[in-house]
Order: C-alpha cells, then sequence, then structure tokens
C-alpha cells in the first residue's frame, strides 16, 4: 500500500470512527472540546506511524487507545487536575479490569454516548449555524475546510463557530448526558432542526453556483439513519428520515445534463431513485406504527411520498397533499408552510383558488425578501394569462435568489412571458 492509499484509508477510517471516538472520550473527560482535541492528537498520530507500520488489524481500537494515552498525558501535565488524572486512572484500570480488550471498550456504551454527543453538539444554548458546524464536525467527521467549502463561508468563520461552541459548552458546564422527559423532546426537536437545515443546504443550495450540493445531503442522511438507530422508539426521527431519502431519490433529476435545475412537475421520474424512495417509504411506514399524532416531518413526508407514488405529474395526488398541508398549517403554522399550501390549492383547484391565498401573504414581514413568493405567483399569474405581471414577478425572484442557478431559471420564466 502506497502511502497516498494508506492516507486515503486513514481519511475513511477517521470518518467512521470519529464520532465513536470523540463519544466514547468526552464521556471520560466530560469536555467535548478537550475529547476532540485527543481524537486529533490520535489521528495525527495515525498519520505519522501508518504509512510506515501498516494499518493496523482493528483501527478504531487503535485511534481509542492512542487517545486514551493522550489523555493520561494531558492531565498528568497539569498538577490543577491531579485528581481528575485519579479519576481518569481508575476508570481506565476499571475497563481494563472488566473487558478482555479494547474491541470491547469500544463498544461499551457506545450508542449512548453517540446520542449525548447528539445532543450537546446541537444544544440549544449554541446558535443555529454553531450547531450545524459543530455537528459535522463531531459527528459527521468533516474537516473546517470540507464544512467552510460546503457553505460557501471562510475556514477560519467556521473554525470561529466551532471553537466558540465549544467554549459556550465549557463555559456552560453543559453535561454530557441524555435529556429526559418533556426535556427530551424539546431537544430533539432541536437535533432534527440541526439534520434538516443541513440536508436542505444541500437540497436546494441557498447561495453559489450549483443548485444542488450532494454531499450535504448525504452527510444529513448518514446522520439522520444513525439517529434513527440510537433513538428507534420515536416517529419523528423515522419521519425525518423517510422524508430526506424521497427527496434525495429525486437528486438526478433535478439539474439536466447542462446543470441547469429543473423542477418537480418537468422532471424524468425515470431518473429518480427506487432504493431511496423505498427506503423512504419504509421509513414512514415505521413512524407510522409507532402511533401517536403525525408532527410536522411526518406530514411532509407523506406529501412527499404523493409525489413519489405518482408515476407520471398528471397522477399526483394534489387532494390529498392540499389536505396534508392544511394539517401541517395547523399543527406547524408558518408563512412557507402557507405559500406551500397555496400552491397544492392552485393544483387541486385551480390557479385562481391559489393565487388568491399567495396574494394574502404579501403583506407578511418575514416573506418581503422571499424569492418563492414572487416565484409562485408569477407562475400563477402565468397560468392565468396574465403575462405581464408574471414576467415582472419572475424578474423580482431572480433579484432576490442568491443561487445562481435558480437565478438562471427565473430569468428564464420571465424570458418565456
Amino acid at each position: 500500500m502506497t502511502t497516498a492509499d494508506t492516507h486515503q484509508t486513514i481519511d475513511t477510517v477517521w470518518r467512521i470512527e470519529a464520532p465513536r471516538l470523540i463519544a466514547a472520550l468526552t464521556r471520560i473527560v466530560r469536555d467535548v472540546g478537550l475529547a476532540e482535541d485527543l481524537a486529533q492528537e490520535a489521528l495525527v498520530a495515525a498519520l505519522q506511524q501508518w504509512p510506515q507500520s501498516g494499518v493496523p488489524e482493528n483501527p478504531g481500537a487503535w485511534l481509542m487507545a492512542t487517545a486514551k494515552h493522550r489523555a493520561i498525558d494531558h492531565f498528568r501535565r497539569n498538577a490543577l487536575l491531579e485528581r481528575k488524572h485519579e479519576e481518569l486512572g481508575r476508570h481506565f484500570e476499571v475497563l481494563e479490569m472488566t473487558v478482555p480488550d479494547f474491541d470491547t471498550a469500544l463498544d461499551d456504551e457506545i450508542g449512548d454516548d453517540l446520542l449525548r454527543l447528539v445532543f450537546i453538539s446541537c444544544h440549544p444554548i449554541l446558535s443555529a449555524e454553531s450547531r450545524v458546524a459543530l455537528t459535522l464536525r463531531l459527528l459527521g467527521g468533516l474537516t473546517t475546510e470540507e464544512i467552510a467549502r460546503a457553505f460557501l463561508v471562510s475556514e477560519s468563520t467556521i473554525a470561529q463557530r466551532i471553537v466558540r461552541a465549544k467554549r459556550t459548552l465549557s463555559e456552560a458546564h453543559v453535561p454530557f448526558e441524555i435529556p429526559r422527559g418533556a426535556e427530551f423532546t424539546a431537544r430533539l426537536s432541536s437535533v432534527l432542526q440541526v439534520v434538516y437545515l443541513v440536508f436542505n443546504e444541500g437540497y436546494t443550495a441557498t447561495q453559489g453556483d450549483d443548485w444542488l450540493r450532494p454531499a450535504l445531503c448525504e452527510d444529513a442522511l448518514r446522520l439522520g439513519r444513525v439517529l434513527a438507530e440510537l433513538v428507534p422508539t420515536e416517529p419523528e426521527v423515522h419521519s425525518l428520515v423517510a422524508l430526506m431519502e424521497i427527496q434525495a431519490s429525486r437528486a438526478k433529476a433535478r439539474v439536466n445534463s447542462a446543470g441547469e435545475a429543473v423542477l418537480l412537475l418537468d422532471q424524468d421520474r425515470a431518473h429518480w431513485d427506487q432504493l431511496l424512495i423505498h427506503r423512504g417509504l419504509a421509513a414512514l411506514k415505521r413512524a407510522e406504527a409507532l402511533g401517536g399524532n403525525l408532527g410536522s416531518y411526518a406530514l411532509q413526508a407523506a406529501i412527499a411520498a404523493c409525489h413519489a407514488r405518482a408515476k407520471t405529474a398528471a397522477e399526483t395526488d394534489w387532494l390529498r397533499i392540499a389536505s396534508l398541508y392544511e394539517v401541517l398549517a395547523q399543527i406547524a403554522p408558518s408563512p412557507v408552510v402557507e405559500l406551500n399550501r397555496a400552491v397544492a390549492v392552485a393544483m387541486a383547484f385551480g390557479p385562481a383558488a391559489g393565487l388568491e391565498r399567495v396574494d394574502a401573504l404579501i403583506a407578511e414581514p418575514s416573506l418581503r425578501n422571499y424569492h418563492l413568493l414572487p416565484s409562485v405567483r408569477g407562475d400563477l399569474l402565468s397560468k392565468l394569462g396574465r403575462v405581464d405581471e408574471a414576467r415582472a414577478e419572475f424578474e423580482r425572484a431572480a433579484s432576490l435568489t442568491s443561487n445562481a442557478r435558480e437565478r438562471e431559471l427565473l430569468l428564464s420564466r420571465a424570458a418565456q412571458e
């Protein structure tokens, strides 16, 4: 194996093992920042040693053992933490006495550790941007450079967000624990929000030259699938996975050979990924089987399923979609939900009915600079034959979006009027 091959292997191993490693270390040292530093030191050691010695038979156990020794060295160097060092030493002595090897030690409580790491990375004490950056770093195994490139911001900006997030968690003494009762539900909602934010930024990029950023969609899907394994009795987790799987199934059909955006009703459904659709429908079925009232992700997944089940755009059950949006508007009211509901109403009952609902949203402050409001309005005006008004709406929508591909699409629509 060449040095380049070894580095590629290390990169792959790191993506897989980093969350488990950081989670286990955080349980031991009770500081997520220190845990990541120790994990990174183990990674550096692997980069230095494995090209010469070869990749060990169990790379995860090697990284954990190396990080353990780095942890002991760290506390030995800090006289003020001598008591902590003794606690750490006793913890590892117990580990070494009760398990035959580090393979077992790595798996010990690993599910709970990962879940604790999920909750601490998405803690509400952090800003939404910081939660996203920290989650991708600790649970996604992404480098600062990769996160910065995905969100089209500078590497230093992402680095500062991560540093501030870890400092905030440390200074607030946020416990490394799984919340209970009502707090669990509220905190889980924050976790799901972070995962879906990552997915949406990949599915419909808000900035830049690309309509899609598939890597972010894949990262969000991976996090969602892991979360579904960690909390298998939570229907909204399965619902979010279902929603992402079904939406991701359309990725290849959302752009043409020139990289131009293709809207849902114009997509070639032969290019939809049937495996992802199958997985999404299965996840939705699991969510529904768990019972209880349907949450916002379950309703959105059910809407996505209506599109997935329709073999052609003409076969789409818009009446059901409109009714699902009506329920969604009741349990998670927002102007954006109302705008989506207006589209469904237009498809089910005609453009005039939809336009009436859209016009009721024009004065909504939160939609003032939301490009999809004039985009939807332009489409409905076009269908009603009001071409001059439609052209103006498409041009306004194009001026509001920060995505180059979307701007091209909207200007093309304007030119057609």
